[in-house]
């Protein structure tokens, strides 16, 4: 008699496969979800999607891609903006706001050369610091964010992260930041000046240095 048995009866020629084993035999198994959840930001639906999308520098995304909400800004597919949305001051506003600041601290700035700069010229750089830091700081406090030169250029000062009041301690940094390097000699002066000239090339929010410290951006009045 042959020991032979036909291929397909009996027990399988493979020694090593286990005609009971379900993951031989049985239906094919879907594939892993290579995320690891469900569907889309853990829900249930057809897997293949991510985590869902971090807004950059750490705030907040809306309808204006990168942009906060509250903040006009090209959208993710480069659409219109949404209505009633602020939008940032432009360069020129910010400069000739500026201009008109220099013009009401012209008076001080005066006096104090014909009574300090004769006794110290190290003097005099930190008591101009000092009065650039006080009317920045005093005109922000108590004018919702604006100095006299911003008010005509119809511009305000506004926090980053929500587009209201900054705090006072947002405020103070700014204008520490803005007014405290000019009481240094020279070096200051050359800070200063790319303080203010940086928001040409900052993006997305067209900050200045001390805007960045204190974490806010100018807008237009709405």
């Amino acid at each position: 008699m042959s020991t032979n048995e036909p291929s397909g009866h009996g027990h399988p020629t493979d020694p090593q496969r286990n005609p009971y084993d379900k993951n031989t035999y049985g239906p094919p198994q879907p594939p892993a979800d290579p995320y690891g959840q469900a569907g889309p930001y853990g829900q249930a639906g057809p897997a293949g999607y991510g985590p869902p999308p971090q807004a950059p520098y750490g705030q907040p995304q809306g309808a204006h891609g990168q942009y906060p909400q509250w903040l006009s800004g090209p959208n993710a597919y480069g659409g219109a903006t949404a209505p009633g949305a602020r939008t940032l001051a432009t360069a020129g506003d910010r400069f000739l706001a500026r201009l008109i600041d220099a013009a009401v601290l012209l008076v001080p700035f005066i006096l104090l050369y014909a009574i300090v700069a004769p006794v110290s010229s190290i003097l005099y750089y930190v008591a101009t610091a000092a009065v650039v830091l006080g009317y920045e700081a005093a005109m922000l406090l108590t004018q919702g964010g604006q100095t006299l030169g911003k008010r005509v250029m119809k511009i305000r000062v506004v926090s980053l992260a929500h587009g209201g009041r900054p705090t006072d301690a947002e405020i103070w940094a700014r204008a520490g930041v803005y007014a405290g390097p000019q009481a240094v000699y020279c070096i200051g002066s050359l800070f200063s000046l790319v303080n203010i000239l940086w928001h040409l090339w900052d993006k997305p929010y067209q900050q200045c240095l001390h805007d960045k410290a204190a974490k806010t951006v100018v807008v237009k009045e709405s």
